[in-house]
């Protein structure tokens, strides 16, 4: 009798012994996600910074268009989510919600939000920044429809540091800066602003937001936290395109590279290993936060994912792409994941 009490007394102190270090585990691994570490981002100096007012550079992917029925919706998960924050130890994450055409947004919004918000939710679960990005090259066409989609997330959504608005992902060559982007941008923010005073706003800018150097010339005045988007494809911008975001940031203009690729700008070709490290040598120098294209696994170089690989991650190296596999390491790697 004595015996079975001993070892009934042991097995009640190893079990509670195990359940207090599981608890244990649990605070020390939420305090050390980024959004716990960091807190809410703001601009300062021509720099995003973190709640202690010192320089943050975040590293994650980007999801590819979520138009209904294609490629890349199946990926709108919080598994997804789950594996880049785990696995990759990702620090943001890219919801490239389609805003144009058949499928998206303008045609499907209800569900179309709805993928969104999984994976908006499941960022916030995780404790990793997510970008909510009006996936658009014509935006200004619907700036209603834009102006309602912010209203709702930033109502839904405010009190969270996580969340960062991208407004409109990439106006055309031909879509002026000051006389239809900027006055686009400054009608959405207004709407932003009214509910959510302070997260991060990203402005895309002219050129597949490459035109940095326009905005800094005129940019955005009488509200906070803004930053502008900056976009290239390693195989095909160069130190052109640096020297043009290095006049910008020289300007004081607070920039994210919220779409980025290793290979060529229409998403396709070879991994260009040389022109990539030159561009993360510079997002270094310049403590920029940057998400690369993209998490699908459709037959382009852009992908992430080999084409017969499932959308339920985690995934193993062997079903990566050579972009999958740099990307894998660069994210994972990044100097302030900590």
């Amino acid at each position: 009798m004595l015996f079975q009490s001993l070892r009934f007394i042991y097995q009640n102190i190893t079990g509670l012994f195990l359940l207090i270090m599981l608890c244990f585990s649990f605070l020390v691994n939420a305090k050390q996600r980024p959004v716990n570490i960091h807190g809410k981002l703001a601009v300062h100096n021509g720099n995003i910074v973190n709640n202690k007012n010192e320089p943050v550079s975040l590293a994650g992917p980007s999801l590819f268009w979520s138009t209904k029925d294609k490629e890349g919706e199946p990926f709108y998960t919080a598994q997804t989510v789950k594996a880049f924050a785990e696995d990759w130890n990702a620090t943001v994450i890219r919801a490239a919600m389609s805003a144009q055409g058949k499928g998206s947004y303008l045609t499907h919004p209800n569900h179309i939000q709805r993928k969104v918000e999984t994976v908006v939710d499941a960022a916030i679960a995780e404790g990793i920044y997510v970008i909510i990005d009006w996936h658009s090259h014509h935006a200004e066409q619907n700036i209603e429809q834009a102006i309602q989609f912010f209203e709702t997330m930033a109502t839904k959504y405010h009190q969270y540091p996580n969340i960062i608005y991208e407004i409109y992902n990439e106006p055309l060559k031909n879509t002026d800066w000051a006389s239809v982007v900027k006055p686009y941008a400054e009608k959405v923010i207004q709407a932003i602003r009214t509910i959510d005073k302070d997260n991060l706003i990203i402005v895309g800018t002219q050129t597949w937001s490459q035109d940095v150097d326009k905005a800094a010339l005129d940019p955005i005045v009488g509200f906070e936290n803004i930053v502008y988007s900056l976009h290239f494809y390693a195989g095909t911008h160069k130190e052109s395109l640096r020297l043009k975001a290095q006049k910008a940031l020289d300007a004081g203009l607070a920039l994210f590279v919220s779409e980025w690729g290793t290979v060529n700008a229409n998403g396709d070709g070879d991994v260009d290993k040389k022109s990539t490290q030159e561009w993360m040598d510079f997002i270094k120098e310049n403590n920029l936060s940057h998400c690369s294209w993209s998490v699908t696994n459709k037959d382009e170089g852009a992908a992430i994912l080999k084409p017969s690989t499932t959308s339920q991650g985690p995934w193993q190296d062997d079903q990566l792409t050579e972009n999958g596999i740099l990307l894998k390491s660069i994210i994972k790697n990044w100097a302030n994941n900590k």
